[in-house]
């Protein structure tokens, strides 16, 4: 290793230069051969200095790893392609320096942020990095005062000796700021941050009154962080103690974004801080705060929700323009609302026609062990590239108080160096910053969005702060932290340092105190503290709700079609253009469509769908439907996309005819989503929550999936409205149906719809016809309600010629909440039933199978197809119609702890007449949704059938 050149020893730090590389830099050294100006700049400098090195007998080649280059070069030069310099003197040395000070800044670039000042209580020393120390690369004090150009590689100065470059490194990105950036791909990317950095020190320049704004926002934070704690002790408030400077990076952000033209901001975050941006960024006023603490804020919500949920908007004036705050509720599952902000500002850019977020900015605020620790996180980073999903880059914020939750122990807080490592899956970078320079946390916020609006990418900023006080007010944090909270206790807080730091700068010895008093008055009488909020104004983009409000159930809307637009809509939807090849199969689907189209066959389940879908985009009406599998549809029954089977590239061949129906007509956007199911739902519900008018539709590739997204159905789906009194129509679409596929594959889950369902908050329907699907999805939309709607939708049923429909079903009627009895037959005879079967869901067409087989004249069997709000009016029609009947069975293909029939019951007992028995016939209870035995299966099925049309036994409920 002694004779080893000392080029190469100074290389052997750099791992990414060695080992399995090695071709790569051939490569790269072939180009720079053929063209230097062909590589990146410290590329070249690299193969320059390469020429300067002595020639090597390849004796000692193993210690070598880029001996090939070496080889490469010399063999070139023997052919006359360029000229070897061999020296051993000064220029030899020299060489090496060069190629040494382009290894010093990649290394201040890579892993300077592990080196900077980032922790405001200074718990532990700066740790040992050799890769940033100059001897690591054979420099001495003698070269300090050595001069080099850097001018192509360090931006700023064109020529520095080795001291500056090293103070500008460490000032660069070892100072209150370190970043991380060059992990990223796109090197235009890496050059901007490198370029913005560089060029100014990652020091900010401020005049006096940007200055002063700073402390007069960490004023306002304080401030009322103080006034709650003396006026409501005890009480929980999440404090944003010792994170103030949180409030600056919203003042930042906002404003800058105004300048930027960003005209709404939406703003997704937990509990921590959340009363301060409430009142100090949004403008609540403190008077509307304080009676909530008091317990004097108007009940007008059935259930409504604790202070530190609540959301909030208002219209700010920025330099730029008057900007849109919206702070999205959020329940206590920290990360979940994030997906659902998503979703919220990819509907507003949408209305707004704004395709790369131009103008809607989604900020979503993270606490440091949530970030890292809940796995929706991952599940939205990887929505954010993809078609039906992006919204232009979000700016992530970290509230990062250094301990988590209550993690008494540093090995316990996670596996990751930093919280932010999971960005790195997206190559967003990330800006650490020390909470205690509120000044770098406002650079860090500007540089945000420079790169946001840029790059339209994902991008951290990481403020590292600390926890004045207990996760909550009732908390003793010592009990755990008794080393961290000692230094909190003599932490002096961000304000007052900052106040000093000003008052030394000249800018007036009692600017602090004077702003402190200022906002104590504004807190005793209850006003504005945000002066910019604009109380007047009105944006053309925003959504009027009112027609929405207090509309009846009752209400079926007129959801049947004209024959000649039915027609004229099947015929749009199946004929497809000359140079599109469908599949043989989609071909045979796309022609029994077009004859369902003239009414020549009955209409199936996906041609409902379809019609359902036209009818409301050539209406005005736009659909968005996504899921797993939702183009093609997992049962292959849609094929809402048709793909050309000759086409020659995969961005091109395939054909919606549901995009072609009309001339004018709203869009209709069908997306293949990722294989996520909390992140896309919540995505889809944040859609839906501010767009009334278009049918915003999630599908599950089975039903049971929507287990991945629970937190979302009962966090905000089922209880949204009573909580937080926001209207949403998103409709679910859950294949659901017991046809032998095992405990994952059959069941939706029923039982936990029908458990949530309370207050009128949804509706649960379980359609059994094509017509029904058809009239549903228009019913949708149709009417002005706006509730969620569940879909327990079918499998087998899909292609059951029982479940299709006449074409008169489609241009005539509506929805039909329960189902009677079809059988003629029995219907005349209405007086000799003895037994009527309620049912829902495929089982019935079991049912009716049976009856044939035995017979059973003396049998009704009633369709329950909307199981909430459960149709007492309809059910108790068609039962009356059997007043001799004095059984009642409700039969379901579902375990009996499973389904409906917990949750039924009580609804049928209360249509029943005095002396009727009401039985069960269905699956014993089980623990899993259903058995993987085949075999066991169909006995199951068999069984629960024949006990439909057999004595009454186990539980029987009289009247």
């Amino acid at each position: 290793m002694s004779d080893q050149p000392t080029v190469y020893k100074a290389y052997q730090g750099n791992t990414y230069l060695f080992g399995g590389n090695a071709p790569y830099v051939e490569e790269m050294y072939e180009s720079y051969l053929e063209n230097p100006g062909s590589v990146p700049d410290s590329w070249r400098e690299y193969f320059d200095a390469l020429q300067h090195v002595p020639a090597v007998d390849g004796s000692n080649a193993k210690d070598i790893p880029h001996l090939p280059v070496i080889n490469a070069f010399a063999e070139r030069a023997k052919q006359g392609h360029t000229t070897v310099v061999v020296a051993n003197g000064a220029d030899t040395e020299m060489g090496r320096k060069r190629v040494a000070v382009q290894q010093l800044i990649a290394a201040y670039r890579n892993v300077g942020q592990r080196w900077a000042d980032l922790d405001p209580l200074k718990r532990t020393e700066r740790p040992e990095i050799p890769e940033l120390d100059p001897a690591f690369y054979g420099f001495t004090d003698a070269d300090l005062e050595v001069v080099f150009n850097v001018g192509n590689t360090f931006f700023g100065k064109e020529t520095m000796s080795l001291r500056e470059l090293i103070n500008a490194l460490r000032e660069t990105y070892c100072g209150t700021i370190g970043a991380e950036f060059m992990y990223a791909t796109d090197q235009a990317q890496k050059r901007w941050w490198q370029q913005r950095l560089e060029s100014i020190r990652s020091k900010p320049v401020l005049d006096a009154e940007q200055k002063k704004r700073i402390l007069d926002r960490l004023t306002a934070a304080e401030g009322l962080e103080r006034y709650l704690h003396t006026k409501y002790v005890g009480q929980k408030r999440f404090s944003l103690e010792g994170g103030e400077s949180f409030i600056v990076a919203m003042d930042e952000l906002i404003n800058a974004g105004g300048k930027k033209g960003i005209q709404e901001i939406v703003i997704g975050m937990a509990h921590r801080g959340r009363l301060n941006v409430l009142v100090n960024t949004l403008g609540k006023m403190p008077k509307d705060l304080f009676a909530e603490f008091d317990h004097t804020a108007p009940e007008d919500l059935p259930a409504g929700d604790v202070k530190y949920h609540q959301g909030f908007s208002s219209d700010v004036s920025t330099a730029g323009g008057p900007v849109h705050l919206s702070l999205a509720f959020n329940p206590s599952h920290l990360e979940i609302v994030n997906p659902v902000v998503e979703g919220s500002v990819r509907s507003r850019m949408d209305r707004r026609n704004d395709p790369e977020g131009k103008q809607v900015l989604p900020v979503l605020v993270h606490g440091d062990a949530a970030f890292a620790g809940q796995g929706v996180n991952q599940e939205t980073l990887a929505l954010m590239q993809t078609r039906g999903y992006s919204t232009g880059g979000t700016v992530h914020i970290i509230i990062n108080n250094q301990i988590g939750f209550t993690t008494s122990d540093p090995r316990d807080k996670g596996s990751t160096t930093y919280c932010t490592d999971i960005v790195k899956m997206v190559e967003s970078p990330v800006l650490h910053v020390n909470g205690d320079d509120p000044e770098a946390v406002a650079l860090c916020m500007q540089l945000a969005l420079d790169y946001r609006m840029e790059f339209q990418q994902d991008v951290v900023v990481d403020i590292v702060c600390f926890r004045k006080l207990g996760h909550n007010e009732q908390d003793t944090p010592a009990l755990t932290q008794p080393l961290m909270y000692k230094k909190i206790a003599a932490h002096p807080g961000t304000r007052k340092l900052y106040a000093d730091k000003l008052a030394a700068q000249g800018l007036g010895d009692t600017l602090g105190d004077d702003m402190v008093k200022a906002y104590r008055a504004a807190m005793d009488e209850g006003r504005h503290t945000q002066e910019v909020v604009l109380t007047n104004f009105k944006s053309q983009y925003a959504v009027d709700w009112s027609p929405f409000l207090n509309q009846k159930w009752t209400d079926a809307g007129d959801t049947a079609i004209p024959l000649t637009e039915w027609k004229r809509l099947a015929e749009k939807i199946t004929t497809l253009p000359d140079n599109v090849n469908p599949h043989p199969l989609v071909k045979k689907v796309v022609d029994d469509r077009a004859a369902m189209g003239r009414g020549e066959i009955n209409v199936d389940w996906g041609m409902g769908e379809h019609m359902a879908f036209a009818s409301l985009v050539a209406s005005g009406y736009p659909v968005r439907l996504s899921g797993e599998d939702s183009g093609r549809g997992t049962f292959t029954h849609r094929h809402a996309v048709i793909h050309d089977q000759k086409r020659e590239k995969w961005d091109e061949g395939t054909y919606i005819p549901l995009q072609n129906v009309a001339e004018n007509q709203a869009p209709f956007t069908v997306i293949d989503s990722i294989l996520s199911e909390e992140a896309v739902l919540g995505f889809e519900y944040g859609y839906a929550s501010n767009d009334p008018n278009t049918l915003v539709i999630w599908e599950a590739q089975f039903g049971d999936f929507a287990n991945g997204a629970q937190v979302v159905i009962d966090q905000f789906i089922a209880s949204g409205e009573v909580k937080w009194g926001r209207i949403n129509g998103l409709t679910l679409m859950l294949p659901h149906g017991y046809e032998g596929q095992g405990p994952e594959h059959s069941s939706a889950r029923l039982e936990r719809f029908m458990q949530l369902a309370a207050d009128t908050n949804m509706q649960i329907v379980q359609p059994t016809t094509a017509s029904q699907i058809f009239h549903v999805l228009r019913r949708q939309m149709v009417r002005k309600l706006r509730k969620p709607l569940v879909i327990m939708t079918p499998k087998s049923l899909l292609r059951n010629k029982d479940a299709t429909s006449p074409l008169t079903e489609f241009t005539s009627g509506a929805f039909q909440t329960v189902l009677g009895e079809r059988d003629e037959a029995i219907l005349a005879n209405a007086d000799k039933v003895k037994r009527v079967i309620a049912c829902s869901g495929k089982v019935y067409y079991d049912l009716v199978k049976k009856r044939a087989e035995k017979e059973a004249s003396d049998v009704a069997i009633i369709r329950v197809e909307q199981l909430y709000p459960f149709p007492h009016k309809a059910f108790e029609t068609e039962l009356k119609k059997f007043a001799n009947a004095k059984e009642l069975v409700w039969c379901q293909d579902e375990p009996q702890n499973q389904g409906a029939w917990f949750f039924i019951q009580h609804n049928i007992y209360e249509n029943m007449s005095e002396g009727q028995k009401l039985g069960y016939a269905g699956r014993a209870a089980s623990a899993s949704p259903a058995v993987g035995y085949a075999h066991l299966h169909a006995e199951q099925q068999k069984n629960l059938v024949e006990a439909a049309f057999s004595k009454l036994k186990g539980f029987v409920l009289s009247k």
